[in-house]
């Protein structure tokens, strides 16, 4: 029995975990197959080079990329009552809360920041589809509103990253709540003229769209973004008809109006900062630190 557990077991597990370093090692591109080695990818900010795919990224690789120097500090969030209506479908909603947040290292879906960006002070929130696909409920909704009034309590401008399928049905209303909670903490940014820039990632749906993700001051969004509020299959099996090609992607909407620009991920950082100094934000004199509050 020694001799199993000592020598075979261990044996075993080093095979199986070099096995799954192996398969990490390399990226395959979503649209064109191209395998790409997972340093080339992240020193790349995580976009396939031969087809410029923007892969997902997590909300640390995010912050660090968007931040001057990757430099930011995270904001401590609300808590909220964990399971509200006791929910279950296949699996106990507690059990899936506590799975995503084993597997993202994170509370919930969205996180807040605040950090510089071409030296503009600014508060962030991104939203990690990682997450329970980036679903919005309690936790989400009040980490967003946290963001919106930190932001409009410093007078600093405040960026959003969507990347959801929508509202989180294990809170039923609760999570419905959340989009007009939202969009007066918007109002209330507006009122008290805080630039408000969001960046439209793949993918953006359902009610996140139908609130705080379509209700900026400026809409940036990620090349071949998926965005809308239902999505294709379902409204063609409903209006029965084929829709156009790239409905709902980032370019289509475009050249429709519903955003203002679609931005490389290589430029969003330098996109974001001309924006905010044209919408009134002040850029710190250079090499001055930002003042804690």
């Amino acid at each position: 029995m020694s001799w199993i557990s000592n020598v075979v077991r261990p044996k075993i597990r080093s095979l199986l975990n070099k096995r799954e370093v192996a398969q990490n090692l390399w990226i395959k591109c979503p649209e064109t197959g191209e395998m790409v080695f997972h340093r080339d990818l992240e020193a790349n900010q995580f976009v396939i080079p031969g087809s410029g795919y923007h892969m997902r990224m997590t909300t640390q690789q995010r912050l660090e990329h968007f931040f001057d120097r990757g430099e930011y500090e995270l904001i401590a969030l609300p808590d909220v009552p964990i399971d509200p209506l006791k929910f279950r479908d296949e699996r106990r909603y507690s059990e899936r809360l506590r799975d995503a947040r084993a597997k993202t290292g994170a509370v919930d879906a969205v996180q807040v920041a605040t950090g510089t960006v071409e030296n503009v002070p600014m508060v962030a929130a991104v939203q990690d589809f990682a997450f329970m696909g980036g679903s919005l409920g309690m936790a989400a909704g009040e980490a967003i509103i946290t963001g919106m009034q930190l932001a409009v309590s410093r007078r600093q401008p405040f960026v959003l990253f969507a990347a959801s399928g929508g509202a989180r049905m294990q809170e039923g209303v609760f999570s419905l709540m959340q989009l007009p909670r939202t969009t007066v903490a918007v109002e209330a940014m507006r009122d008290a003229q805080v630039p408000y820039i969001v960046v439209l990632t793949n993918p953006t749906m359902g009610g996140v769209t139908a609130s705080y993700a379509m209700l900026g001051d400026v809409h940036l969004a990620e090349p071949s973004a998926l965005i809308g509020f239902a999505g294709p299959r379902v409204i063609e099996q409903t209006i029965r008809e084929k829709l156009p090609e790239g409905f709902q992607r980032a370019e289509f909407l475009r050249e429709h109006g519903m955003i203002d620009a679609v931005v490389h991920r290589h430029k969003l950082r330098e996109t974001i900062g001309k924006l905010c100094r044209l919408l009134g934000a002040e850029a710190l004199p250079e090499n001055l630190p930002v003042a804690a509050e």
